[in-house]
Order: structure tokens, then C-alpha cells, then sequence
């Protein structure tokens, strides 16, 4: 079968590999569609695995079910989770799920990037494979992944209905904090970004606001906000400066999500008295989702809460993978780039 080979951002190939077989308890999927993450682009992230085959926002067609598999037969469509929490361990048992060690080391064979892949038993059995509605394509599945982790992150930051919320990064995961926020009656929603493209985009799914990002974004938040800070700033970018304008820009009482990651080895010094003291300023973070956010994330895609449809723009086939990195990796004119692997 072929796959994507990622080497780098700028060097991933289609080579052969043997389909996979499957065993007990297992599924084998031929792979319909597969998003590319902004964290596929994040090179040093995997640079000591490579080469590898990425892609983890996946749906598909079981082709082959594995002996002792209940709930899934031949020609269901599907989508799945990577990596899947034990539901047992401390971690889980404090509701942080997605630091559980099995998480952590659970995921595809080989990736999504690829004609088929492998769903491992444990994957199975912690229910981390997602029956299809009819009215969820394909393509639209593959969303089921980055906005489960939208969930998570709007769950682990307090998210109370009224409040006003900050988007420091205009991006796939921005937009889908943007649209999750409409949908749960936030208050005033603003975003930023340094790109007129994405800016506009942000506007289109349902800022109220829209800032760029080399303005003085506190003073403007604030001018919208009735003078005060957003109660909630979340940073869909990891770049520095866009650290320094959550800090400035977010309100007393306020949490700052850290939900996208930085860049290697970036350290942040602050003033703990004038951003935390008498302020009751939290910072918090979150990474990727559980089953259950997953399957909350299907129900927002099949009911139309969440617009995702519009948010894909670039499909192309395996041959052209290479040129689905470059677009995501420069992030100029393109939101969601799906790769179709039997194109």
C-alpha cells in the first residue's frame, strides 16, 4: 500500500509498505480521509522517530474485523482515536484522562497518512472507535479529533456562559474555539492573528471582534470589553508575543488556556504581583481528548452546532501530501488540508 513518509516539513514522500495485518481484537480500516494537524508540521516534535508516517485525525471503512471484535463489522464507517486512556490508572480517576500513561503510548499502525491502517486492541476495547451518523461525511469526521481536544480545553479552563473570550491565534483550532464558544452563549467572542486571511475567517465562524496582532491587542480587548480583560484567553499560537498579549490582556478573575505549543525549550519569566496577586489570574492547559469528548465531539459535527464543512480548504490525494505540509506549515491562505490516501 502507499503512505506518506514524513522526513520533514519539507520532505515527505509516498513510498510502499505491506498492508497491515490485524489480530484478535483489531480493525483494519481503509483510510477515506485524513486531516493534516498543526502539530503534523511541529518538527521538533518528532524530529528523533523519523521517518514516520503521521496523521491521526482519520476516517474510514472497516475492511477486516479481528476475532472476539464486538460492535463493528465489515463496512461500517468510522473514526478513532489514536491514543486511548486506561479509565483505571490515578490519572484517569482525577479526570486527566489524557496523561495517562497508556495514552501516551497508544496509537495507529502505521498512520493515517496511509491506503490502510491497523486500530491495535486496546484501542478497541477502550472504546475508542466512533460509528458514523449518515450525516457525517468522510471528510467532516476527520474533525472529530481537534474538536474533541476543543472540548477538553474549554472544559479544563471553566468555560461559564456570559464570559468574554480571547483567541490569541486564528488557526484550525482557534476557529473551532471560536465556533464551540458561539454555540454555548459566551459572551463577547474576539480574535487575533498577524494573517488578513485568517482574520477574516474568525469573523466569518463568529467573532465579534476581530484584532491584529501587531496592534496593542490589551488595549483594544479592553476598549470592546467595557474596560475590562477577557475572562477567558485562550493561545492557540505558541509564539512568545503572543504569551506576553494573553498576560496583559486577560481580566481579574481570568484563566488563560495554554492550548498550543511552543516552540523548543521556551521558558516565560513574569511578575507573579502584577499578573497573580489580588488578580486571581489561572493558568491552565490542556491536551488532546478522551473517548467521551470524542463522541461529544461527533454529536456538535452531525447536529450542525459546529460548522466544520466550511472550514476545509484543500483536498488533495496521497501523491500531493507534500504539497498539503508546505500549505499548513506556511499557514497563509488555507484553514483545513485533508488528505484523501485513495487518490
Amino acid at each position: 500500500m502507499r503512505v506518506g513518509m514524513y522526513y520533514s516539513n519539507n520532505d515527505v514522500r509516498v513510498e510502499e509498505k505491506p498492508k497491515p495485518e490485524i489480530g484478535p481484537g483489531e480493525i483494519l480500516v481503509r483510510v477515506m480521509a485524513s486531516g493534516i494537524c498543526g502539530t503534523d508540521v511541529v518538527e521538533w516534535y518528532r524530529r528523533n522517530r523519523i521517518p514516520l508516517v503521521l496523521g491521526h485525525e482519520i476516517a474510514g471503512e472497516i475492511t477486516e474485523v479481528g476475532k472476539g471484535v464486538k460492535g463493528y463489522k465489515k463496512g461500517d464507517r468510522v473514526s478513532a482515536s489514536h491514543h486511548v486512556p486506561c479509565g483505571e490508572c490515578h490519572y484517569c480517576r482525577m479526570g486527566h484522562e489524557t496523561t495517562c500513561d497508556m495514552l501516551r503510548k497508544t496509537s495507529f499502525d502505521p498512520g493515517g497518512f496511509a491506503e490502510f491502517l491497523r486500530i491495535p486492541a486496546i484501542n478497541v476495547e477502550k472504546k475508542g472507535v466512533y460509528l458514523l451518523p449518515k450525516e457525517v461525511s468522510f471528510e467532516e469526521a476527520t474533525f472529530v479529533e481537534p474538536l474533541a481536544c476543543v472540548l477538553r480545553g474549554q472544559k479544563q479552563a471553566g468555560y461559564k456562559k456570559g464570559q468574554s473570550l480571547l483567541v490569541i491565534g486564528s488557526g484550525i483550532s482557534g476557529l473551532l474555539h471560536i465556533q464551540l464558544a458561539k454555540s454555548r452563549a459566551f459572551g463577547k467572542i474576539i480574535a487575533t492573528d498577524i494573517n488578513d486571511y485568517r482574520l477574516k475567517m474568525a469573523n466569518k465562524f463568529g467573532a465579534d471582534l476581530v484584532i491584529d496582532a501587531r496592534e496593542d491587542v490589551a488595549s483594544k480587548v479592553k476598549e470592546f470589553n467595557e474596560g475590562r480583560g477577557a475572562d477567558l484567553v485562550i493561545l492557540s499560537t505558541g509564539a512568545k508575543p503572543a504569551i506576553e498579549q494573553a498576560l496583559k490582556s486577560v481580566g481579574r478573575g481570568g484563566v488563560i488556556l495554554f492550548f498550543a505549543s511552543t516552540e523548543e525549550g521556551l521558558t516565560f519569566p513574569l511578575s507573579v504581583n502584577e499578573f497573580f496577586w489580588k488578580n486571581e489570574v489561572t493558568l491552565t492547559s490542556s491536551y488532546a481528548g478522551n473517548p467521551k469528548e470524542h463522541l461529544d465531539a461527533l454529536e456538535l459535527i452531525r447536529s450542525k452546532k459546529v460548522n466544520v464543512k466550511e472550514m476545509i480548504t484543500h483536498r488533495l490525494g496521497l501523491g500531493e501530501i507534500q504539497k498539503g505540509f508546505k500549505l499548513v506549515a506556511e499557514a497563509k491562505e488555507s484553514i483545513k488540508v485533508i488528505i484523501e490516501p485513495q487518490k
